[in-house]
């Protein structure tokens, strides 16, 4: 799935009439439409002041671009996996220097 990150104080919503949210587990939750069931975004407790925002969602032009990937041994058999860009077979630890997202939008600006 492809997504992005912004800081929480950041996100902010013209209607939440439609949004409601599932607690996966105790540290993370999604939050989803209830009319289409689309996967909008998700909260992880230790990243609290983060939300990470799935790319499908955001009106084109997004201006974003692939910068990471991560889960890559999970990936299907159909999907072809970018050797350009970053890649991890796995999740990256927290204390990876673009991991959930610089400030700025920037991969190369340390947080």
């Amino acid at each position: 799935m492809a997504a992005t990150a912004a800081l929480r104080s950041d996100v902010h919503f013209e209607s939440e009439d439609s949004l409601r949210w599932y607690q996966r587990t105790d540290t993370v939750r999604y939050g989803f439409c209830s009319t289409c069931g689309a996967t909008l975004f998700w909260e992880a407790a230790d990243k609290a002041d983060m939300v990470t925002i799935t790319g499908g969602t955001l009106d084109q032009p997004t201006g974003l671009t692939t910068v990471l990937a991560i889960w890559a041994d999970e990936a299907s058999d159909f999907h072809c996996l970018d050797d350009t860009i970053e890649t991890h077979g796995v999740d990256l630890s927290d204390n990876n220097p673009i991991w959930p997202g610089p400030p700025g939008g920037r991969p190369d600006t340390p947080r």
